[in-house]
């Protein structure tokens, strides 16, 4: 058996997270999935330690839950915050290899690991390698423990994909890619939960997870950590992103792939339905529905000056959907993708096209990722992904282009899944205003240079003109 699987929690782990508290303190705000960008760590607490590679040879492996403490605003009325819980896989060496220099953390200077170099350890393929083989050996590590429901080969060479996101992956061969949950929450996660009950149903627009891995809960939490999915790689698939953008470059029309996609988002939404329970939104839900929408845009347009003129219109959007409740109109709601985007999407070369990523927006709390939702939710999304794109394939916004997609990809929609979302425009018109709330507020906070593309929605949104 390996080393791997066979190594326990670290004993003495308080002082090695002291000592390492000073690097995280640098080095976790720079990271792509560090949510707490803006706001000073103030320090670390310590929620697991487990030792995957004894740190007193040439290469040791930590496997650490880590709790950031940061200030937050004092809003009235509203229990303390404890602080987001991230994954870390920790790298010790002697020095680093010329290779590994865009991992490095830091230089340990005190503590268990003092005179070490400590280093994110996904970029080097024997840590890699070894969180495989726990997977494969079906491995109980301390807290963590490694799942599968297939075989998987011992001899698949690792990469790590280092395209910024949210979260970070490892491609093992062509075969498998490993999703690694960066910051992560107690309970059941959707990007394991949803893709299994898809497998189950036979759904062949989604990955089926191959492994997982979880930790047991810390004292007083009483649900598991889902910390990472293994799933088969689509070799040779394009990123839907990636390919819209070099289409519209190219002055290629993409309302065929628009359409395919929007059949392909049916297709997830009819299995979803058949797999897990779906529900009637009502007056009082529909009402508490909109009451969140109006939240989220009234704590937004604090935050953001620019969407300040547009509350009143986008508010109107909300309201609209409200009428409809009070006259009685109800919608059918169930289990959804709940972050869709072209990003999200990936086409073969034959022309298929899967759906990816089912953890929703890792902004807000697992509970309210895993309501039914209507399935407009991700039409709205899809739809707020056009617009996006036909804005940043340089040049002045390809207005045309994307109420092509957009229309294409109702269509599709419509063919596979029997309804057309464009018959329900007030409902589509709220979902959408909601989205583009959202990403006025996101881009804000991390990307401001793309501020201007939802706020061209927000415009258009805020008219009171429905889709």
């Amino acid at each position: 058996m390996s080393e791997a699987v066979t190594r326990s929690a670290v004993t003495g782990s308080p002082g090695l997270l002291a000592s390492l508290d000073p690097l995280l303190r640098e080095w976790l705000p720079r990271q792509r999935w560090f949510a707490g960008k803006g706001r000073p760590v103030t320090g670390f607490s310590l929620v697991a330690a487990t030792e995957l590679l004894p740190a007193d040879g040439k290469l040791g492996l930590y496997h650490l839950l880590v709790r950031a403490h940061q200030p937050l605003e004092p809003v009235q009325g509203t229990v303390p915050h404890p602080g987001d819980c991230y994954q870390l896989l920790i790298g010790v060496r002697e020095a680093l290899p010329p290779r590994l220099a865009p991992a490095l953390i830091g230089h340990v200077h005190e503590g268990p690991l003092a005179g070490r170099t400590v280093y994110e350890a996904l970029y080097d393929p024997r840590p890699a390698e070894v969180i495989l083989e726990a997977l494969r050996t079906r491995a109980r590590i301390g807290g963590l423990r490694f799942e599968r429901r297939e075989e998987i080969r011992p001899d698949l060479v690792p990469r790590v994909v280092t395209a910024e996101q949210s979260n970070s992956s490892v491609v093992y061969g062509d075969t498998f890619i490993l999703k690694l949950l960066r910051r992560v929450l107690p309970g059941t996660n959707p990007d394991l939960e949803l893709p299994l009950a898809l497998a189950r149903e036979g759904c062949s627009r989604v990955p089926p997870p191959t492994a997982w891995i979880t930790a047991e809960p810390p004292s007083g939490v009483e649900e598991p950590y889902v910390l990472g999915v293994l799933q088969p790689f689509l070799q040779g698939a394009s990123d839907g992103w990636e390919l819209a953008l070099r289409e519209l470059a190219k002055g290629e029309d993409f309302s065929a792939e628009a359409r395919a996609l929007g059949r392909a988002t049916a297709e997830v939404h009819t299995a979803l339905a058949r797999a897990l329970p779906t529900v009637t939104l009502g007056h009082h839900q529909l009402q508490s529905m909109v009451a969140g929408m109006n939240e989220r845009l009234q704590a937004a347009a604090q935050a953001v000056p620019a969407l300040r003129p547009y509350a009143p219109g986008l508010h109107s959007a909300f309201e609209a959907l409200a009428d409809l409740a009070r006259e009685g109109h109800t919608w059918t709601a169930q289990r959804v993708h709940g972050d869709l985007h072209l990003g999200q999407c990936l086409r073969s070369p034959s022309g298929q096209w899967w759906l990816i990523d089912f953890e929703g927006e890792p902004a807000k709390p697992l509970a309210e990722r895993r309501m039914a939702q209507p399935v407009v939710r991700d039409v709205a999304g899809m739809l707020r992904s056009f617009d996006y794109a036909a804005h940043s394939a340089g040049g002045p916004p390809a207005a045309e282009w994307a109420a092509a997609c957009r229309a294409a990809y109702c269509t599709g929609y419509a063919e596979a899944g029997g309804r057309d979302p464009r018959t329900e425009p007030v409902l589509l018109r709220a979902y959408e205003t909601d989205k583009a709330v959202y990403e006025v507020l996101y881009e804000a906070r991390h990307r401001p240079d793309w501020l201007p593309v939802p706020l061209s929605a927000v415009r258009r949104l805020a008219a009171d003109d429905a889709p």
